[in-house]
C-alpha cells in the first residue's frame, strides 16, 4: 500500500511527501560525519544519492593522510554507499577547486593576508557548484555532515550554531545565503561527535573509527608555504622587517612566510631588545613585515568586505545593531556593534582583541547570551 502524507504533514526534512519520494543529494567527503549523514537518511527511507568531489589529482597533488576528498576518502565514501545501498557518484572538480580555492589561498598569502580555504570551498565549490549538481539530479534538498543547525523561523529558515559547541562549524558557514539555506539540510546539527561515532558503529560503517581531518585538505602537515611555492614559484620577494616607527631591524624571505601574531622565526637576535616582538601587520606592497610588542596586536575596529547578511531585515537596516562576533573559529562569540558607513561595513568590538588578521573571517551572531543564531559575516580587510 502506497504511503501518503497529508499536505499539513511534513517529513523530517520539511517536505509534505513520503521519505521515499524525497530525493536528497548528500555531499560525502569520505569521513565519518558525512557518511553517518547519508546512512541515517537512507535508513529513514529517503531517496539518497551520494556525491563525492575529486578535488585534486590523487597522485600528483599535495595531500596528507588526514585530509578530505583524497583517494582513500573517495574509496571510503563508495564503500559506505555500497554497504547501505544507495547510488554514489564521483565528480571531477579539480579545475574548479584549483581556481576557486587553491590559487586564491596562495594569492591571499602573497598579498600579506591569511586565508581560510575551507570557507572559500563551502562558498564556491560545495554550496555553489555542487548545489547546482544536486538540483540537476532532481533533488529536493542537499544534505551535508556539517555541525550546524537549520531552524525554521517566522521569516524562513535560520542558521543556528550546533548543539555540540566544540564541533560547531558556523564560523566556516557564515557565507551561506538565504537561497542556499532554503535548499540545504544539516542532519547532524543536534548531535555531539561521540553520538555520531556511536551511530557509525551501530550501522557498521567502515569509517566509524576514522580520525577527523586535522589539516587543510591540500596542505600536508600544515606546511602551507610548500603549496604556495609549488603554485607560485619564485613569487616570494625578500624585504625588510621593521618596527612600528619604520626602523629596519632585519630582513625576511617574503611576507608569505609570516602571519599576524607570529613570534617565533623572526630571526632578529639581539635587535629585539628585552621585550619579545610579534608580527603586528604585513605590507605586501612595500614588502615589509612590521613587528611590535604584544600590546600592539590589540584591535577593536574591524573593516569588512563581501559581507553576507542572513539576519532579520536587510544589512542596511542592521546599522548600529548590537551583535556578537567570532574572529576565530575556536573563540566564543564576543560583544560588538555593527556599523554601515556609506556602504563600508565596520565592526566595533566592545573589548579589544589580539591577532586579528586581514583575510580571515568575522562571523556575526545574534546578541543573546547563547548567541545561537548566525547572522552572516564578512572578510576582514583591515583593522584599527
Amino acid at each position: 500500500m502506497t504511503q501518503t502524507i497529508s499536505e499539513h504533514t511534513l517529513n523530517s526534512l520539511g517536505f509534505a511527501k513520503p521519505e521515499g519520494e524525497t530525493r536528497v543529494v548528500v555531499a560525502m567527503s569520505g569521513g565519518v560525519d558525512s557518511s553517518v549523514c547519508a546512512a541515517l537518511l537512507a535508513r529513514q527511507g529517503y531517496d539518497v544519492v551520494g556525491v563525492t568531489l575529486q578535488l585534486y589529482d590523487h597522485g600528483a597533488a599535495v595531500k596528507s593522510a588526514k585530509s578530505c576528498c583524497a583517494g582513500q576518502d573517495i574509496y571510503d565514501a563508495r564503500r559506505v554507499s555500497e554497504m547501505v545501498g544507495f547510488p554514489h557518484y564521483v565528480l571531477d572538480y579539480e579545475t574548479n577547486f584549483r581556481e576557486s580555492v587553491i590559487e586564491d589561498f596562495a594569492d591571499t598569502y602573497l598579498k600579506g593576508s591569511t586565508p581560510i580555504p575551507c570557507v572559500r570551498c563551502n562558498q564556491t565549490v560545495k554550496f555553489r557548484d555542487l548545489l547546482d549538481v544536486a538540483k540537476d539530479l532532481g533533488a529536493d534538498c542537499m544534505a551535508t555532515g556539517h555541525y550546524i543547525q537549520r531552524v525554521e523561523g517566522p521569516d524562513g529558515p535560520e542558521l543556528h550554531r550546533a548543539f555540540d559547541g566544540g564541533k560547531d562549524q558556523s564560523y566556516f558557514l557564515f557565507a551561506t545565503t538565504h537561497a542556499q539555506l532554503d535548499f540545504l539540510r544539516f542532519p547532524l546539527g543536534h548531535l555531539d561527535k561521540n553520538e555520531t561515532r556511536r551511530l557509525a558503529t551501530e550501522m557498521g560503517l567502515n569509517v566509524a573509527s576514522k580520525p577527523d581531518s586535522q589539516d587543510i585538505c591540500f596542505v600536508p602537515e600544515g606546511r602551507y608555504t610548500d603549496v604556495i611555492e609549488k603554485i607560485r614559484p619564485h613569487a616570494a620577494q625578500p624585504g625588510d622587517i621593521v618596527d612600528q616607527n619604520g626602523t629596519v631591524l632585519g630582513r625576511h624571505r617574503g611576507v608569505m612566510y609570516y602571519t599576524v601574531g607570529q613570534r617565533r622565526g623572526l630571526g632578529l637576535g639581539e635587535n629585539t631588545g628585552t621585550d619579545p616582538l610579534f608580527v603586528v601587520s604585513l605590507d605586501a606592497d612595500k614588502g615589509q613585515v612590521i613587528v611590535g610588542p604584544r600590546d600592539a596586536l590589540l584591535r577593536d575596529t574591524i573593516y569588512l568586505n563581501d559581507v553576507n547578511w542572513i539576519g532579520p531585515g536587510t544589512l542596511a537596516e542592521a546599522n548600529g545593531t548590537a551583535i556578537r562576533v567570532k574572529v576565530r573559529s575556536t573563540r566564543p562569540p564576543e560583544a560588538a556593534t555593527l556599523h554601515i558607513d556609506d556602504g563600508q561595513v565596520r565592526v566595533q568590538l566592545a573589548q579589544p582583541d589580539m591577532g586579528i588578521s586581514p583575510g580571515q573571517a568575522c562571523a556575526f551572531y545574534a546578541d543573546r547570551d547563547d548567541a545561537q543564531r548566525t547572522l552572516g559575516g564578512g572578510w576582514i580587510t583591515q583593522t584599527a
